[in-house]
């Protein structure tokens, strides 16, 4: 078997059978390809007896790339589950990856703005857009982040059948997990907003949100547009799309909402997932309490 054969093999299964999403499928085939460079892999079962010096190998060539541990260990994760695909193929039910573990990373907590700076960066994006129907376009896909915490792969693989949102939405998410959200009025009237100003047809079956010359809109452009936002509203560069779905959940836990339900409208796989919010909004109610308590500031005088 050639590269190409092995590489076009380990796609249809991250597509078909793993449902993984189409960023996914590109790292992890990016992945793999990088690992058959360094060594003559004529079959699965050649990949699939890899072993942990091979793998050592590859790592230290990444790392001489320029990666740091977040991407090593994801560069590992990816790696390790194309070697296991390879032992399924092969047939070897006793093939296993090699036991190496990735780098220790320290896990950060979210960073969520505030609702007013999330309102502030969906009116700035609409303000400065180059014509009137892409800031309603943008507009609406950074309210669909907040309002109803999709994620921005989620929003952008909407369909001209979501053109008209009702009060609820059923989302496909990562593994094909299903959920339904709640759609606020505003949301539902910055999709409509978008809808009646596009300048192109949406089709029922062809994707909601278009690009300028009328193709499917990439993740990249909505970055884009999010980084010009900051930048004029002088928010930190933390406030990313993504930013927007941790401020949805964490807005929604100081609220009074319980994690099962959160967890729900998230989309998690685990309430593990979902519990790092807990710690989000202790944090913040921690710093609101030290700017705002008056033995914490009058200390601050006396010291």
């Amino acid at each position: 078997m050639t590269k190409a054969d092995f590489l076009e093999a380990w796609g249809k299964h991250l597509t078909n059978q793993r449902r993984r999403s189409p960023h996914t499928v590109r790292a992890y085939r990016s992945a793999a390809a990088r690992l058959l460079d360094i060594g003559d892999w004529s079959s699965w079962e050649r990949i699939a007896r890899l072993q942990a010096t091979d793998l050592r190998r590859y790592l230290a060539q990444r790392r001489s790339d320029g990666l740091g541990n977040a991407s090593v260990a994801r560069e590992l994760s990816a790696v390790k589950a194309f070697i296991a695909f390879a032992a399924s193929q092969a047939g070897l039910s006793d093939a296993k990856p090699p036991r190496l573990r990735g780098p220790r990373l320290k896990k950060g907590l979210p960073r969520p703005i505030t609702p007013d700076e999330a309102r502030n960066v969906a009116e700035m994006v609409a303000e400065n857009a180059e014509t009137d129907w892409i800031g309603a376009r943008d507009r609406a896909v950074l309210l669909l982040l907040y309002g109803a915490g999709l994620r921005i792969a989620e929003a952008l693989s909407l369909t001209g059948r979501e053109a008209s949102l009702g009060a609820t939405l059923s989302v496909t998410g990562k593994g094909g997990k299903q959920r339904v959200v709640p759609i606020l009025p505003i949301v539902r009237e910055g999709v409509a907003e978008y809808v009646a100003q596009c300048p192109f047809s949406i089709a029922p079956n062809g994707p909601l949100f278009l690009g300028a010359k009328g193709g499917p809109l990439n993740q990249g452009m909505v970055q884009k547009t999010m980084s010009q936002a900051r930048k004029a509203l002088g928010l930190p560069t933390t406030a990313t799309p993504h930013a927007l779905r941790h401020s949805f959940a964490t807005h929604l836990l100081g609220a009074g909402a319980d994690l099962r339900s959160l967890q729900e409208l998230l989309g998690h796989a685990s309430l593990g997932s979902t519990q790092i919010y807990t710690k989000v909004d202790a944090a913040t109610l921690l710093d609101t309490y030290r700017n705002a308590h008056p033995r914490e500031r009058n200390q601050g005088d006396e010291s």
